[in-house]
């Protein structure tokens, strides 16, 4: 187990809230030794593989030990209150999404640069003296490379607001590495039934293990849920997850996001080939608003 630190508590609405630590940077660099001895056997995401990354072997993400990075620049296409945003794009992901539309880098660990702490951290601070709002790291999933994460939150020298980007996969191991230092998780909600997980990204037990992650999230940050639509997916996936958000996290913010485009491999996948339909999102965002969602643009 990670040790975490004793920071004080503080109350938001009926949620329990972790005040920012004070010295985020020194919190994460306290962690990274203890993060790089884990990859000796591997269990950052809930696939458990149980690998010796440090030793070459790799699991169902295929990464080793070292990240590298695809994307790294700023970008305006996320939620409104996030962007501008520095995004840092780790490659390689635990999860294998047909429609991925970064497939190509997020289903390779290999892909784009090799990660460098220093350099990126001077050039967030570049983009947040220019006009960025947050930091945000995203993959593929950067919950597989934690490690490096530590290292670039550590080599941060300045207070910005930090935004987690993940599909929710992550384990309790992960996640104590991950408290305290993000000021935002935005998860992706994918799949509202296990059978569409497995069918569409490769994943068992889906459910119960997003489900854990947000509540986690909810309980120990800022959330925000994204849910991207699916053509052919609004009764079998949006609406369980827009019912089981309203019964057990109430009020909180949910992304409702309507530009799939049939990328990487989704076209074999018969209702995948077109993208969702103004009659669609009209649909879903009826079963939002009749389940009291809270929609933020």
């Amino acid at each position: 187990m990670v040790e975490t630190d004793h920071r004080p508590m503080m109350v938001a609405s009926s949620t329990i809230r972790i005040a920012p630590p004070p010295h985020r940077a020194h919190l994460a660099a306290g962690r990274i030794a203890l993060a790089r001895a884990a990859l000796d056997d591997c269990v950052f995401c809930a696939h458990r593989c149980h690998v010796d990354r440090n030793r070459g072997e790799v699991g169902k993400c295929h990464a080793g030990s070292e990240a590298r990075v695809f994307l790294s620049q700023t970008e305006v296409a996320d939620e409104l209150e996030l962007i501008p945003t520095f995004a840092v794009a780790l490659s390689g992901c635990d999860l294998r999404c047909s429609f991925c539309i970064t497939g190509l880098q997020s289903w390779n660990p290999s892909a784009g640069v090799q990660f460098n702490a220093r350099e990126i951290a001077e050039r967030a601070e570049r983009a947040i003296a220019r006009g960025a709002r947050t930091i945000m790291l995203l993959g593929g999933e950067p919950t597989i490379h934690l490690p490096s994460v530590l290292e670039l939150i550590s080599s941060l020298g300045f207070r910005t607001r930090l935004v987690w980007k993940t599909n929710g996969h992550g384990t309790a191991e992960a996640r104590d590495f991950l408290d305290g230092l993000f000021d935002v998780w935005l998860v992706d909600y994918k799949f509202g039934n296990d059978t569409c997980a497995a069918r569409l990204a490769a994943i068992e037990n889906y459910n119960v293990i997003v489900r854990e992650n947000l509540v986690w999230s909810h309980q120990h940050s800022e959330l925000i849920v994204r849910h991207l639509l699916m053509p052919g997916h609004i009764e079998c996936c949006w609406e369980p997850v827009a019912q089981w958000l309203s019964a057990n996290l109430p009020g909180v913010k949910v992304s409702l996001r309507s530009g799939f485009w049939p990328a990487w491999q989704a076209r074999r996948m018969p209702e995948l080939i077109r993208t969702t339909t103004h009659s669609e999102y009209s649909v879903a965002r009826k079963i939002a608003i009749d389940y009291g969602l809270n929609l933020i643009p």
